[in-house]
Order: C-alpha cells, then sequence, then structure tokens
C-alpha cells in the first residue's frame, strides 16, 4: 500500500514518519505473521548456506524465528548477526544461534559475543522504507551499503519490509546498493 500523504522529500523526517506508523500498525502481528511465511517459502529452493540477518529494533520485522527454522533443514546452514567495526563502520557477521552469549554494541543493539565470523552468501536487511528497483531506506547510518560495497564476493541481498514502507518516488543516491529482492507481508515486490 504506497504512502498516502503528501510526500516527505526530508529523508530525515521520512524516516520518523515510517517509524511511527510501523509502530502504530493495528495489524502488526497478523503481517509479520505473513511476512513470516513469505520469507519461509522464499528461502525453500535456495542455495546459501551462510545467511546475514539483524536484530530487530524498532519495530522491525523479526526474521530470526523464520530463519532458525531454515537451519534445521540442512547441515551447515548459518546465521550470522552483524557486529559493527568501528574504524570502517562497516559490519562483520558472526555466528548466531539461540541461546548464544550475547551482548550490546554501541548503539544498545544485542550482537553475539565471541561466536565467528563468515561472509554472508546471502544477506537479509532490515527496511524503514523501500521504492522501486529495490532501492532501501535505512537509519541513514549508511552500515549497509558500506559493507555491501566492501563484500567480495557481494552476496545476495533481500530487503524485508512491512508494505506500509512502500515510498513509489525514491530515488537512489550515488552510495546506495539496491536489494536484489524486497519481500513484505503483501508479497515480494521486487523484482516483481
Amino acid at each position: 500500500m504506497p504512502l498516502n500523504l503528501e510526500p516527505l522529500r526530508d529523508k530525515r523526517e521520512l524516516r520518523k514518519q515510517l517509524q511511527a506508523e510501523r509502530m502504530s500498525l493495528p495489524d502488526r502481528e497478523a503481517r509479520a505473521e505473513r511476512l513470516q511465511e513469505m520469507l519461509r517459502v522464499w528461502l525453500v529452493g535456495r542455495r546459501e548456506q551462510l545467511i546475514g540477518a539483524y536484530w530487530p529494533i524498532k519495530g522491525e520485522f523479526d526474521a530470526l524465528p523464520a530463519l532458525f527454522r531454515w537451519t534445521e533443514g540442512g547441515e551447515g546452514r548459518r546465521i550470522g548477526l552483524p557486529v559493527m567495526n568501528k574504524v570502517t563502520r562497516q559490519l562483520t557477521f558472526h555466528t548466531w544461534f539461540p541461546g548464544c552469549p550475547m551482548e550490546e554494541d554501541g548503539y544498545g543493539i544485542p550482537k553475539p559475543k565471541e561466536t565467528p565470523s563468515f561472509h554472508p552468501t546471502l544477506l537479509i536487511v532490515p527496511c524503514v522504507g523501500f521504492g522501486p528497483g529495490g532501492l532501501r531506506l535505512g537509519y541513514g547510518g549508511g552500515f549497509y551499503d558500506r559493507t555491501l560495497a566492501a563484500l567480495a564476493p557481494r552476496p545476495v541481498t533481500v530487503g524485508l519490509a512491512y508494505a506500509h514502507g512502500y515510498v513509489p518516488w525514491l530515488e537512489a543516491e550515488p552510495h546506495d546498493v539496491p536489494m536484489d529482492a524486497v519481500l513484505t507481508d503483501e508479497g515480494r515486490v521486487w523484482p516483481g
């Protein structure tokens, strides 16, 4: 469902609006269940074994239940959560599993403590908003864009969002790295 309000061209204000909308979705739990199913179906048949994910914050969709279920379907499948390098401001992905030791990073977000890192072959990225062509609107820190620009080989990327976050006029900036796919509670948006 596209944004019905007058377009906010200021990305900082747009982020605030989309986060407030996400937090106040009256059916957010039902949307999360649909997105869990979408993600599980999308993962069927994927060949990647190493998935980088995220710890959900600020009302983001929690992909970890679907991903943990995915790990049970094959030997060698691993999930990693991001750990920020304070110098490069890029992310590395450290093995996560339910019950693994965790600690908070500099932003108060839980991260795995002293688990091995790995290079993901598929990266699941949270979206505050998203636009045509796989464009993603994040929180504005540039962590995922810097990380994707540096990772070689580049992993397959999939953005996860609630459908309310679609911004039809969103345009890429020079540093933006579009997603290979975007999944929402209403289905796969990109590629169409």
